[in-house]
């Protein structure tokens, strides 16, 4: 097969997506993510071409932070600096997945038969992402700390490693698993942040909280749309999704106001939690 050209890869919001995935540095990388959603929604990008170009088996990375096993990360007091620090680390790492989960969704699945507004919705999640890292990033050097300063573990792109060759259990895992989780616990982490004087972190969680209700309506909106067109019951088909792909256990206390608002009723979820009644 001859090789597309580098101006066809540019032209090609595939190709930018992955262009972005590859960076190694990540302002670079955020850059990138920027550029490509911005050229989206300008409409000077095309949708599917190139096909032929190979999607990344994992995102490129800097030197650091060492990844390692969740069971070897320290917790630490929130009253404390060196506990918002590491707080702030652990939130920006997922945030720095979390831009290579939505350009992987656009890139993995380009050449499936969707519409353009499928595109929309997750360049406008992988800015967000972008976004938000940025926020994190640089609250963090305001405290003298950087990002790479403390280990962090690899579990968020694992989880979607599992779920590569299927677009409905990466809408089931990620935004509706692993983003919703977001919207139960960032709540109490802005009302301890209030309650440590820490009102610039606050503010910044609380811009990430509202943001994060719309990626899960994202996720939700194309899992039932694809649904829809198969003729499959949602809700049954997301729980069978779930146990086939996900290895976690979803543990309460579920936000199950945010998770209405954005298309995550209770019938979804609650079934699958050990501690369901």
């Amino acid at each position: 097969m001859q090789m597309t050209s580098t101006a066809t890869v540019e032209a090609s919001l595939r190709g930018g997506a992955v262009r972005a995935i590859l960076a190694d540095d990540l302002d670079l990388k955020v850059r990138l993510t920027r550029e490509t959603a911005a050229r989206w929604f300008a409409r000077t990008l095309s949708v599917r071409s190139p096909l032929d170009l190979p999607i990344p088996e994992r995102p490129g990375r800097p030197e650091k932070p060492e990844l390692v096993p969740p069971r070897m990360l320290k917790k630490r007091s929130l009253a404390t600096e060196a506990g918002r620090i590491a707080l702030m680390h652990a939130l920006a790492h997922i945030e720095l997945n979390a831009i290579d989960l939505a350009l992987d969704i656009v890139a993995r699945f380009a050449a499936q038969p969707v519409p353009r507004s499928f595109f929309d919705g997750w360049m406008k999640v992988a800015d967000d992402e972008a976004r938000h890292f940025t926020l994190l990033r640089n609250r963090l050097r305001a405290l003298n700390a950087d990002y790479g300063d403390l280990p962090a573990h690899d579990g968020l792109w694992q989880a979607a490693h599992q779920t590569r060759n299927d677009l409905q259990a990466r809408l089931a895992v990620v935004p509706l698993i692993l983003e919703a989780r977001g919207l139960d616990v960032t709540p109490s982490l802005i009302e301890k942040m209030l309650e440590t004087g820490d009102t610039e972190t606050a503010a910044i969680l609380d811009t990430i909280y509202n943001d994060e209700k719309r990626h899960v309506a994202v996720g939700a909106k194309w899992f039932r749309f694809f649904c829809a067109r198969n003729r499959i019951d949602p809700v049954a088909r997301f729980q069978e999704l779930v146990r086939l792909n996900f290895r976690g256990e979803l543990k309460p206390p579920f936000n199950d106001l945010a998770r209405a608002e954005a298309g995550l009723t209770p019938s979804f979820y609650r079934a699958l939690s050990p501690l369901s009644t």
